[in-house]
């Protein structure tokens, strides 16, 4: 038994799919299966059992996937302090962003990071809120869109970060964008939710956020859809689906076929997280990126400048 078996064994048993473990990890799959074989044939019986097309720990592999968990904690740690004494210039820094964050603006700030600390290797890992949360392990800093939550690692520090627009999209021609270019009458929630609309997935911090807020109106949500991702919202909402809703930012580049509506009297206005794992001891990596988030959340004029590339007229 080693402690790379074990890491390994953790990360199959947060995410119970060994594919998806592998992904995570940076191996192949069958790296991975490798090393679950030789930690079964350490331990003498079975520590998972497939279940579908994930696996399912028997009662020996949970009690095993506790001491592996601490393990892989500890590596991380040990990390985090190698990195702290060799300064920002150097390390690894592994970001987890939930998908809004993950396309329309961590790429900026990466870039923005690199050119500070170009020796820096970053690793990213993407995926809806959920995903990013359970993947906390893992990481050294994490950026979510939807509620926190409380199911976090302990000692995992929490900082609301900044403000996000989330927008009603509709087609051009759409009865509600008609309204809004014709009359200049932005809608309420009420009256989009006279129409279908079209849903991310589950685990998803837009659908949380737009489900709370169809809950906190007392309105029924018609969900023709659920598609999974900002852009298979776009399309399903050209397609004639319904009414989606997505972050302002995503709506940066689009081409006018999709129209973008605020809703009245207000707006739906949420706030991203920023989660620093291990927040008592983080590296100076992890310190300086988190610091360039800080900076760009303070100016808002400013960060738009310097963060994210200009809208198309």
């Amino acid at each position: 038994m080693t402690p790379d078996q074990l890491i390994t064994f953790a990360a199959v048993a947060e995410r119970l799919n060994i594919s998806r473990a592998a992904e995570a990890l940076h191996l192949s799959q069958p790296a991975v299966s490798g090393q679950l074989r030789q930690l079964q044939e350490e331990f003498g019986e079975p520590l998972y059992r497939r279940d579908g097309r994930g696996v399912r720990l028997t009662p020996s592999g949970a009690q095993l996937a506790e001491y592996a968990l601490k393990v892989r904690d500890a590596f991380h740690q040990a990390q985090a302090y190698r990195d702290a004494l060799r300064g920002v210039g150097r390390g690894t820094l592994r970001i987890g962003a939930s998908t809004t964050i993950a396309s329309y603006l961590l790429p900026y700030l990466i870039a923005e990071f690199q050119r500070r600390y170009p020796e820096v290797e970053i690793q990213t890992a993407g995926g809806n809120t959920g995903e990013i949360v359970a993947s906390l392990g893992a990481l050294d800093i994490a950026m979510i869109e939807g509620p926190v939550g409380t199911d976090l690692p302990e000692g995992t520090g929490v900082r609301m970060w900044r403000e996000d627009s989330v927008v009603a999209i509709v087609p051009r021609g759409h009865p509600l964008a008609e309204r809004a270019v014709h009359e200049g009458a932005n809608p309420t929630l009420a009256d989009v939710g006279r129409y279908p609309i079209v849903m991310r997935e589950e685990g998803s911090g837009v659908r949380q956020f737009v489900e709370q807020s169809y809950e906190a109106a007392g309105l029924a949500m018609q969900v023709a859809l659920n598609v999974a991702g900002v852009e298979g919202v776009k399309e399903a909402v050209r397609a004639g689906m319904g009414v989606g809703f997505v972050s302002a930012m995503s709506m940066r580049h689009e081409d006018g076929a999709l129209v973008q509506l605020s809703i009245v009297p207000e707006p739906l206005t949420r706030h991203f997280s920023i989660l620093v794992p291990h927040e008592g001891a983080p590296s100076r990596v992890a310190a300086g990126f988190l610091a360039l988030c800080t900076a760009s959340a303070h100016d808002a004029s400013s960060s738009s400048r310097k963060f994210e590339p200009a809208p198309h007229p």
